[in-house]
């Protein structure tokens, strides 16, 4: 079991402002999940991580691919109050979910670093 969250790369977003984006990102998919799944999860200890996209149109392939594998995401736009405008897609949480279903939709995406 796994959370993934995904952030866009080509924006440049401080640490913190990534780190802020991937929290409203883990929350909201939480919320979506099954309550069996979450409840597996916080018995393995929670395991999150965080991968990179170069693109917002490869990140919302990605929601797409995860909507058709009905996999619980969440996609974050930005409130524009600080480093970025209004509106600016930034970050796409997936699951938590069983490991091989994450995969279906991460696989070949590297660690945010």
């Amino acid at each position: 079991m796994k959370q993934v969250m995904v952030v866009r790369s080509d924006l440049g977003l401080s640490k913190g402002k990534t780190a802020a984006q991937c929290c409203h990102a883990s929350l909201q998919a939480y919320r979506s999940a099954d309550p069996k799944k979450i409840e597996k999860w916080e018995g393995e200890g929670y395991t999150k991580i965080i991968l990179k996209v170069p693109s917002l149109e490869e990140l919302l392939e990605l929601k797409k691919i995860a909507g058709q594998n009905k996999i619980p995401h969440f996609l974050v736009t930005d409130a524009g109050r600080t480093e970025i405008p209004s509106g600016t897609v930034t970050c796409l949480g997936l699951g938590p979910d069983e490991d091989r279903i994450i995969d279906k939709v991460t696989k070949d995406l590297k660690l945010l670093s």
